[in-house]
């Protein structure tokens, strides 16, 4: 059945009240038919969410309304204002075309997480056109990534892993500005933090960090990169080596620092509760992550009892200082300190870690490009809460350093700013976008819909959401990118699996409201993007052979030839160029292991070569002037083609060498 056909069922259009009361009535009938589980002490608490009030069976019927919205979100008409301020329909004339015409350029470089894939999509925006993929945390042919031994080698150091699952990207920073020189990102799947060369926009770290599971947030220490943080979602035993398996008093979260240079975890901090998503404040002070699961329960039911969470705010020069003076507890060769809230680096007035109380459940924390507030989204709450980051450092009471909390609409994920004062926040629920004013949500009462000026509808269920260059000290204020987990009847049907939906908005016209541009399809599951001008990068067009000097060969035409090292050991060195390999066949014998060389010697930007010999899982690709390295072992006797993968001139296909293994008599 088509979402046409299960709109038509619906005789009228109903609001997301009418929604949530038909599916209330539902789960009353089928909670009826259920026994309550056994009363634990205080089980009669309400979850007091800000003006949104849950109890238990409420909260259930939080989870069931979430699917009544998402399956009614492909009606057109469906999801209004919502609330305070105005529903943008499209259709002024303000909006800069977002097109871009045959040869010419982008004005930023988008870096999308892509998920599953565990690649980094490199997008242009305006336009939107993929292009390119960074292969990170998986093997990737067309690449060469994890088939050959540089990048094997990163692999299996970086945790061995057949798959990962990249989520944040993050660009370092000097001053506070992107300065092109790296991106970070982190795989959800395996508690590993990878860098990014955006010279050579290649993978060029992995880390796997110890004693995690799971890293969801990460984030750079604004405004110098000074270090690379991440965030453990999952809470183990530290060390997670079988002991107190039975007990989950004894599990922990971590948040972990890492020197962004040699990509070395420096020390972690162990904290109550489940730690997400993080960013820091604009002065290298402040770390500040979004949690869940402060009861530290280990059932649903455990984790939803009590009506708040807490933030965590860390002191990043105090836990410095407490590392310093030895303060930490050594666990698989890192300095663990501890911050939960029992320890006596937290008693009195000068904590390193400060738990602030927040409606329950926040995913995010987006620090605003001035420094002054962090957001803090509820997703179980229709608020945000605004944290004054000065007031980390004053504040008797934790509490107290929430400023603002303006209700902004249902399941608001995440926020990014233009450069006017504005913040924008994707509401899951509600399937929009809300535009406010930060400094109105502050002088506001909390719980006010007055500081909302606008929402406009996307289609389905955003999740991240970023403008460009808001994650720094100078955003833009110009395009914003929506990701949105569903795309239902937005493009063709391609079968069960559907593409998630990337919008563009331009947010630049104030007067005029939010636009809606454009639809992208991609492959799920992109999960975060990060956009920087393109004059704040300067990638290499082709390599600079000083750059790989002593790690490898630069192979000369001259230099190609055969060197027999062991008695089952040979090297094989060989230049690269249009329709020529430098050796037109080599012999080994069987068994030997042979350790390729093979150098791209084209100077002439964009003409790559490959390397294939497939029946030994090699695949050289080889951009000009670089050089790649594969070592296997030939040990089944016979004749092997090795060929060029990359389509680089007439005679593409009579490009091919002959390695002859003979069989060791």
């Amino acid at each position: 059945m088509s979402d046409s056909d299960n709109c038509a069922d619906v005789d009228e259009m109903k609001s997301p009240d009418e929604i949530f009361e038909e599916y209330e009535a539902k789960l009353n009938d089928a909670l009826a038919e259920v026994e309550e589980p056994p009363e634990k002490p205080g089980d009669g608490i309400r979850l007091g969410l800000g003006d949104l009030s849950l109890d238990r069976r409420d909260f259930m019927k939080a989870g069931a309304a979430v699917g009544a919205t998402t399956a009614l979100a492909g009606c057109s008409g469906f999801g209004g204002s919502g609330g305070q301020g105005t529903t943008s329909s499209g259709g002024h004339g303000s909006v800069p075309d977002h097109k871009v015409a045959p040869g010419e350029h982008d004005e930023y470089y988008g870096f999308w997480s892509a998920g599953h894939s565990g690649e980094v999509r490199v997008v242009g925006v305006p336009s939107m056109r993929e292009l390119m993929r960074i292969p990170v945390f998986n093997p990737e042919s067309a690449r060469g990534h994890g088939f050959d031994d540089q990048s094997k080698r990163l692999l299996e150091e970086g945790g061995g892993y057949t798959w990962g699952d990249s989520h944040h990207p993050n660009l370092s920073e000097t001053d506070g500005e992107y300065d092109g020189e790296y991106l970070f990102i982190n795989d959800k799947a395996n508690g590993r933090i990878a860098r990014v060369n955006l010279k050579y926009f290649e993978t060029d770290a992995i880390t796997d960090v110890p004693n995690v599971q799971a890293i969801h947030g990460c984030c750079i220490q604004s405004p110098d990169t000074d270090y690379v943080f991440g965030n453990s979602e999952f809470r183990t035993p530290i060390p997670n080596d079988g002991r107190d398996v039975k007990n989950p008093d004894e599990y922990e979260s971590v948040f972990t620092a890492m020197d962004p240079e040699s990509m070395e975890v420096q020390w972690q901090v162990r904290v109550d509760g489940n730690l997400d998503i993080l960013d820091t404040d604009k002065d290298g002070r402040w770390a500040i992550s979004s949690a869940y699961n402060d009861e530290e329960g280990v059932e649903v039911e455990e984790m939803t009892h009590d009506d708040r969470d807490y933030v965590k705010a860390f002191d990043v020069p105090k836990i410095q200082k407490a590392v310093d003076n030895g303060n930490y507890e050594e666990v698989n060769g890192i300095p663990v300190v501890d911050g939960t809230q029992d320890s006596k680096l937290n008693q009195g007035s000068d904590p390193i870690v400060r738990y602030i109380p927040t409606p329950k459940s926040p995913h995010c924390v987006e620090v605003t490009p001035d420094g002054k507030y962090a957001m803090v989204a509820g997703k179980l709450s229709p608020t945000v809460s605004i944290i004054d980051i000065e007031k980390l450092d004053t504040a008797d009471d934790p509490a107290d350093t929430i400023v603002g909390q303006p209700k902004v609409g249902l399941g608001p994920l995440h926020t990014t700013y233009d450069d006017r004062g504005h913040a924008y926040t994707s509401l899951f629920i509600d399937s929009q976008v809300a535009k406010w004013d930060i400094e109105k949500a502050v002088e506001a009462e909390k719980g006010s819909t007055d500081p909302v000026i606008e929402k406009i509808d996307v289609h389905y269920n955003p999740g991240h959401i970023q403008a460009t260059q808001a994650m720094s000290a100078d955003p833009q204020g110009d395009w914003l990118v929506v990701l949105n987990k569903l795309s239902k009847d937005r493009f063709l049907p391609v079968g069960p699996v559907h593409p998630d939906n990337d919008q563009l908005i331009y947010i630049g016209d104030d007067a005029a409201g939010m636009e809606l541009v454009a639809d992208e399809p991609v492959y799920p599951e992109p999960h975060d993007a990060i956009m920087v001008e393109a004059d704040k990068l300067d990638p290499a067009t082709v390599w600079d052979e000083s750059d790989y000097e002593g790690e490898k060969p630069y192979i000369s035409e001259d230099e190609s030839g055969i060197e027999r090292t062991g008695e089952k050991s040979v090297e094989v060195n060989v230049s690269v160029k249009r329709s020529e390999y430098g050796l037109r066949d080599f012999t080994v014998k069987e068994g030997d292991e042979v350790k390729l060389t093979a150098t791209n010697i084209e100077g002439s930007r964009d003409i790559l070569h490959g390397l294939a010999v497939p029946q030994y899982d090699v695949h050289l690709a080889l951009a000009p002037k670089d050089t790649r390295q594969a070592t296997f072992t030939a040990d089944d006797p016979g004749v092997y083609w090795f060929y060029c993968t990359y389509f680089c001139s007439a005679l593409h296909l009579e490009m091919r060498s002959r390695m002859i293994v003979e069989p060791r008599g």
